[in-house]
């Protein structure tokens, strides 16, 4: 697997569009998984910005680019016991950013099937949150109405990747598609 720090989905048919879309901001791969690419971008707030921009002026972009999720953590995995204890050390960076916010965790998981539930370990992490928060003083509350943020967890197989979004950046970014 190559180094990503996006995870894509496209439309069927819409590999050969998206990867000619993408690859001016980095080296884009197809995956073993269906309709699923990854990137590794070189400047993601230019590729957020450009990509917004342009599917402003062409809509049409929409209809093969189904949803684009850059990731700013990633770390491999080969158990889901692993998984768990660098997931849970890892979500911790953003307590601060989650103080006294509304919030969920939304993970979209390809691979480990069977092994990873993707409700299960959503609650861990909403669960590991609520619990720092409440310890700092500063108790979040985990709400999927309208969010204050809303935490991504992507995996690949055995390598995960995670990133934080504000209500602003759904609503200025709507290719994120994060729920």
């Amino acid at each position: 697997m190559y180094e990503w720090n996006a995870v894509i989905t496209v439309s069927e048919r819409g590999y050969r569009q998206a990867i000619e879309l993408l690859e001016e901001f980095g080296s884009v791969h197809r995956t073993e998984f269906f309709n699923v690419l990854v990137m590794q971008a070189d400047d993601i707030e230019f590729l957020m910005e450009t990509l917004r921009e342009r599917i402003l002026k062409n809509p049409e972009i929409r209809s093969f680019l189904a949803r684009l999720v850059p990731l700013n953590r990633t770390f491999n995995f080969q158990t889901p016991e692993e998984f768990e204890i660098k997931a849970k050390e890892l979500v911790l960076f953003w307590v601060p950013q989650l103080a006294g916010k509304s919030f969920h965790v939304r993970m979209h998981r390809r691979g480990f099937k069977g092994r990873l539930s993707s409700p299960e370990e959503e609650r861990f992490l909403d669960e590991v949150l609520l619990k720092f928060l409440e310890k700092a003083g500063t108790p979040g509350m985990i709400t999927f109405d309208d969010p204050d943020a809303i935490l991504v967890v992507e995996t690949l197989g055995q390598r995960a990747g995670f990133s934080l979004w504000t209500r602003n950046d759904i609503y200025q970014y709507p290719f994120l598609r994060l729920d």
